[in-house]
C-alpha cells in the first residue's frame, strides 16, 4: 500500500486520505460501542464510561495516526497531530457546544480537568525544550505513569457517582467483542492510511510534516470529539460535551504521545514548541472564563471560533 500511494495519481491519494478519516471515525464509533456494553453489563459507573471508555475511543484516531508515525519515522507529523487536535478541541469542539447551548462548568472540571489538561500541555513542552528537543523513552514512560494516575483519580471520582447510564445501548457479549476487534482494526487501517496519504499530499503541495499535523490531520482525527460532544451538547448532556473534549486532550498527550515516544523517540521542532504555547495560552483563556462565570454561552464560543480561525491563519502562512 506504502508503494501504491507513493506513485498513485494525487487525487486517488486524497481520496485515500478521506477513506482513512472515515475508518478513524467509523473505528473509533464501534469500539466505543462496543466497549461501552460491556462497561454497561458490568456494572461500571457512567462517569468511567464517559471519561475513560469514550474519551479514549474518540482520541483512538489520534493515537493510531501518531503511533504509526512514529513507527514510519514521521515524527514531525505525530506531534503535530496532537498539539494540532488538542486546539482544535478546545477552541472548536467546545465552541461549537457552547453556540448550541449554555454549558454550565462543574466545579471538579474548574479544579481539577482543565489545570491538569494545562499541567499535562505545559510538561510536554518542557520535556520538548529541554530534552535535547527529543521526546525519548524515558519522557514517554513518564507520561505514561502520569496518565495512570490520572486514571486511577478517575476512578476515585466515579465511587461518587454509580448512577445507571440508559443511554447506553446494551448489546450482546459477542457482538461487543466484534464491535471492539472491527474498530480497532478500523483504526489502525485508518491510522496507516491517513499517515501515508497525508505525507504524499506534504510532499506533493511543499507543505511540512507539521503544518500536514496541525490541519488536515489534526482535524480529521477530531471528528469523533466534535460528533460526540455536538450530540452530548443537544441532548443536553453538557458535561459530557466539555469533559469529552477536555479528557481527550489529556488522553492526546499523556496516553497517545507517551506510546508514541516509548515505542520511537520523537523530535521537538521549534513550530511545536510555538503550538504548544498557543495551546497553553487557549487553555489558560477558557480556564479563567470557566473560573469567572461558571459557564460557557454563545458569546464564547463564537470568541473561541474566532481565535481557532486566527490561528488556523497564522499556521498556513507562517
Amino acid at each position: 500500500m506504502s508503494e501504491y500511494i507513493s506513485n498513485a495519481p494525487i487525487f486517488i491519494v486524497v481520496l485515500i486520505l478521506i477513506i482513512g478519516f472515515v475508518c478513524l471515525i467509523k473505528g473509533a464509533d464501534t469500539f466505543v460501542e462496543g466497549a461501552s456494553s460491556i462497561a454497561k453489563r458490568f456494572n461500571v459507573p457512567p462517569i468511567v464510561i464517559g471519561l475513560t471508555i469514550i474519551a479514549m475511543g474518540t482520541s483512538l484516531p489520534e493515537t493510531a495516526v501518531s503511533v504509526v508515525a512514529s513507527i514510519n519515522n514521521n515524527n514531525e507529523l505525530a506531534i503535530s497531530n496532537v498539539v494540532g487536535s488538542n486546539i482544535f478541541n478546545l477552541m472548536v469542539v467546545i465552541g461549537v457546544c457552547s453556540l448550541l447551548t449554555v454549558i454550565k462548568v462543574e466545579e471538579k472540571t474548574i479544579k481539577w480537568d482543565i489545570p491538569f489538561s494545562l499541567f499535562s500541555a505545559g510538561l510536554l513542552f518542557i520535556f520538548g525544550i529541554t530534552a535535547g528537543k527529543t521526546l525519548g523513552r524515558i519522557e514517554g514512560i513518564i507520561l505514561l505513569v502520569i496518565f495512570a494516575y490520572y486514571i486511577y483519580n478517575l476512578l476515585k471520582r466515579a465511587r461518587e457517582n454509580k448512577t445507571p447510564d440508559d443511554d447506553i445501548k446494551l448489546i450482546s457479549p459477542y457482538l461487543s467483542a466484534i464491535f471492539i476487534i472491527d474498530g480497532a482494526a478500523a483504526i489502525a487501517i485508518g491510522g496507516q492510511l491517513c499517515v501515508k496519504s497525508a505525507t504524499r499530499i506534504a510532499l506533493e503541495a511543499g507543505m511540512s510534516q507539521t503544518l500536514v499535523g496541525l490541519t488536515i490531520v489534526s482535524i480529521g482525527t477530531s471528528l469523533p470529539e466534535l460528533c460526540t460532544s455536538f450530540v452530548a451538547a443537544k441532548k443536553g448532556e453538557i458535561d459530557m460535551a466539555l469533559g469529552n473534549a477536555i479528557g481527550s486532550n489529556i488522553f492526546n498527550i499523556l496516553m497517545v504521545l507517551g506510546i508514541a515516544s516509548t515505542i520511537s523517540p520523537i523530535s521537538f521542532v521549534t513550530e511545536n514548541a510555538i503550538d504548544f504555547i498557543i495551546l497553553m495560552f487557549f487553555t489558560i483563556i477558557v480556564w479563567l472564563i470557566c473560573y469567572k462565570k461558571r459557564a460557557l454561552g454563545k458569546l464564547n464560543g463564537l470568541l473561541m471560533l474566532f481565535l481557532y480561525i486566527v490561528y488556523a491563519i497564522y499556521i498556513i502562512i507562517r
